[in-house]
């Protein structure tokens, strides 16, 4: 069964695997690594993808079924650093698509987006203003691309600029399998004094073809908590948070069908510096508020 739901969503994260297949993750990972063995898969650091994944791309339908009750808990997390008034850009992705369901209740909001399942997802909040981009459209993930979307945002300038990808590296930064989609993305970014970037724990480590943001230009990251064996996704998030980046950790304790728990409820990143000393919150709650980044991640790689 792991093998046919890798192939049928190109990712999976072992969470999901574990909860489709009825079965620990201890034993999911095992199986995950006999598979790799015979060539069938390749292991991502807390999931598994078809082999080749470096350059190859899930469509809508399969990124929309991977890591939803972690979307589900980022976008909430996310969508407490938006205020009313503001003017933001908000990329295509399956967790920009959550973000933007959440952002239909902030008044005064104006949204600008390559998206059409964001511009969707705020179609009906009459206090949303949403400005598309022109471009090409792009059907695997419905977004506009091109030097039609490149150029409608020449001139542009927002405050923030919330964005996801194909993987996340402290070496690279975000990235994407597509060359279209990651030269919108930089377009996306020039036209933001800060860029958040919406990526769960499958994501931490990966690199893919084409870079989108640089490390040094992202602001903050709203990640799920990485399971405790996955020190490699720890490891990336010390090392992200070496550089600068703001770190908010959301709890994926959502439920199929996008009901969010308490828990991500809760959480709520608390602006800091670009650069320095950051707190990193996790939603398991943290008693000292002068907590850093360091600490937490170190506690993260104990467990």
């Amino acid at each position: 069964m792991i093998l046919e739901m890798v192939r049928a969503n190109g990712a999976v994260s072992l969470r999901e695997l574990a909860r489709v297949v009825q079965t620990s993750e201890v034993t999911v990972r095992r199986d995950v690594r006999a598979l790799e063995a015979e060539g069938l898969l390749d292991r991502r650091h807390g999931g598994a993808v078809l082999p080749g994944g470096f350059t190859r791309e899930s469509g809508f339908p399969q990124k929309s079924h991977l890591a939803t009750a972690e979307k589900t808990a980022i976008a909430d997390l996310a969508a407490g650093l938006v205020e009313e008034g503001e003017a933001i850009v908000v990329g295509a992705g399956t967790t920009t698509q959550e973000l933007a369901r959440r952002l239909a209740r902030v008044p005064g909001l104006t949204v600008v987006t390559n998206s059409l399942l964001v511009a969707q997802a705020l179609a009906h909040a009459n206090r949303v203003e949403v400005v598309m981009t022109g471009g090409t459209l792009r059907g695997s993930n419905y977004a506009l691309v091109g030097s039609g979307a490149e150029q409608s945002l020449q001139g542009l300038r927002v405050s923030k600029a919330f964005l996801s990808g194909s993987g996340l590296t402290a070496e690279r930064g975000l990235s994407t399998s597509n060359m279209l989609s990651a030269s919108v993305d930089r377009a996306l970014v020039q036209a933001a004094a800060e860029v958040v970037v919406l990526a769960d724990h499958t994501k931490l480590g990966t690199d893919t073809m084409f870079q989108t943001v640089p490390t040094d230009l992202i602001t903050r990251l709203v990640t799920d908590e990485p399971p405790a064996h996955d020190d490699r996704a720890a490891t990336e998030l010390q090392a992200l948070a070496d550089q600068g980046v703001q770190i908010a950790v959301a709890g994926a304790t959502g439920a199929p069908g996008g009901e969010q728990g308490p828990a991500a409820r809760q959480q709520r990143a608390l602006p800091g510096p670009r650069r320095g000393h950051v707190p990193l919150r996790s939603t398991a709650g943290l008693a000292d508020p002068a907590t850093t980044d360091r600490a937490r991640v170190a506690d993260l790689r104990r467990r």
